[in-house]
């Protein structure tokens, strides 16, 4: 029994199906489907829907304003075959997340895609770039645009918008929208159907403001998702950079940070923050030799809106840029410049112990000693740095080809 009941569990990461549809005959092409990353929020830690052969949970959206289809197919359901046994409620978990209105049929999601011509991105237009497309052999144009809740119909748009984060972000969760410190900013792709211009969404940013005493405010980045479909064409960075200038104008903001930054956000962001950096005059080749200043910090906060740790990585990687790792000791003077940053939190773990020393007996000293390996902190320490080296080279690669 144990192992026919086996056969009923299905990957939900496999079994979500998901498509950003332009024509009809997307609904049939595979080549336009793609599944999440994640389904744990809606589905537990295991990931796992249990009660269903060939489950398949189709989740299709049109491409602009993300009028949704939803439904269920499988093969076969536990319930049919056993007693007992009940197949878990797959429709009412994925009805948690995405909004009511949507379609559950493919002649209504069809007509809905016919009135596709009628929408138009929300808010103010930011900043408009294009990108080669090899496939297509031309230059495809994108927009960003910044919105709030008080444009018509976004509010709406930002429901479906939002539900692919469960999909996406591992720790996602919905924003408060009726606080209106938050700020909202969406990129597009223009394309051509039947004559017309159309526009298909390509990712988002929410921006929260917090106050700052007396009178300033600090953004801070709270999710951005780039739809995968568009990854890794350069979007966010696009995305990053806009948002920093939209800010940077503002007299009132202090400096821009995010919110529990992910591994692939901080690279971004180095790349993004670089860029808007290297041509300042206190990131010449000369004072990036003469180490990290306070004019650094001034200058980089004042014209940029970017706070002293930022600074400190964007110094590091023009440094790193400046100088000639095979020449002996300008290779020596950037190792210990970085690891002496790098040491801090080691130099602080040094001076918890000298109090514990005035503090504990001989043996709970001992046991405390013998946590703290001091050749263990050099290894440790040395892995950061060429860890952060081969980080920092990347982003100067990329930097290179932009």
């Amino acid at each position: 029994m144990e192992k026919k009941l086996a056969e009923y569990k299905c990957n939900t990461n496999e079994a979500i199906q998901l498509k950003l549809v332009r024509f009809p005959e997307d609904l049939e092409d595979e080549n336009t489907t793609f599944n999440p990353e994640y389904s744990h929020q809606v589905f537990g830690d295991d990931e796992v829907a249990f009660g269903y052969k060939g489950l398949k949970i189709l989740l299709y959206y049109i491409a602009g304003n993300l009028s949704t289809l939803f439904r269920i197919e499988y093969t076969s359901k536990v319930n049919e075959r056993f007693d007992c046994v009940e197949a878990d409620d797959v429709e009412s978990k994925v009805r948690e997340i995405i909004p009511p209105g949507f379609c559950t049929n493919t002649d209504d999601f069809v007509s809905l895609l016919e009135k596709e011509v009628n929408f138009k991105p929300f808010g103010m237009l930011l900043h408009t770039y294009s990108i080669h497309n090899e496939e297509a052999g031309e230059d495809i144009t994108y927009q960003i645009y910044k919105a709030d809740m008080t444009c018509p119909g976004f509010r709406e748009y930002h429901e479906r918008l939002q539900t692919f984060l469960m999909w996406f972000i591992e720790t996602a969760s919905f924003i408060d929208v009726d606080d209106e410190r938050w700020n909202y900013f969406l990129v597009f792709e223009k394309y051509n159907k039947d004559g017309a211009t159309l526009f298909a969404t390509v990712g988002y940013m929410t921006v929260y403001n917090y106050y700052v005493y007396p009178d300033k405010t600090r953004p801070r980045v709270s999710q951005m998702l780039i739809l995968p479909p568009f990854q890794g064409e350069g979007h966010g960075a696009q995305l990053l950079e806009t948002v920093h200038r939209f800010y940077m104008s503002s007299p009132t903001v202090l400096d821009i940070t995010a919110e529990d930054p992910s591994e692939n956000y901080v690279k971004l962001r180095d790349f993004v923050l670089v860029k808007l950096c290297q041509d300042l005059l206190c990131f010449s080749p000369v004072k990036l030799m003469q180490g990290f200043s306070q004019e650094m910090v001034t200058e980089a906060q004042q014209k940029l809106k970017i706070n002293k740790q930022h600074t400190r990585r964007v110094y590091e990687i023009l440094r790193l840029r400046a100088t000639n790792m095979g020449d002996a000791e300008q290779s020596r003077s950037y190792r210990l410049d970085v690891k002496r940053r790098l040491i801090g939190p080691y130099k602080k773990k040094q001076r918890e112990l000298a109090k514990m020393r005035r503090c504990l007996r001989p043996e709970e000293m001992t046991n405390q000693l013998n946590q703290i390996d001091l050749n263990l902190q050099r290894e440790q320490l040395e892995e950061s740095f060429q860890q952060l080296v081969s980080d920092y080279r990347r982003v100067l690669e990329r930097l290179a080809q932009a």
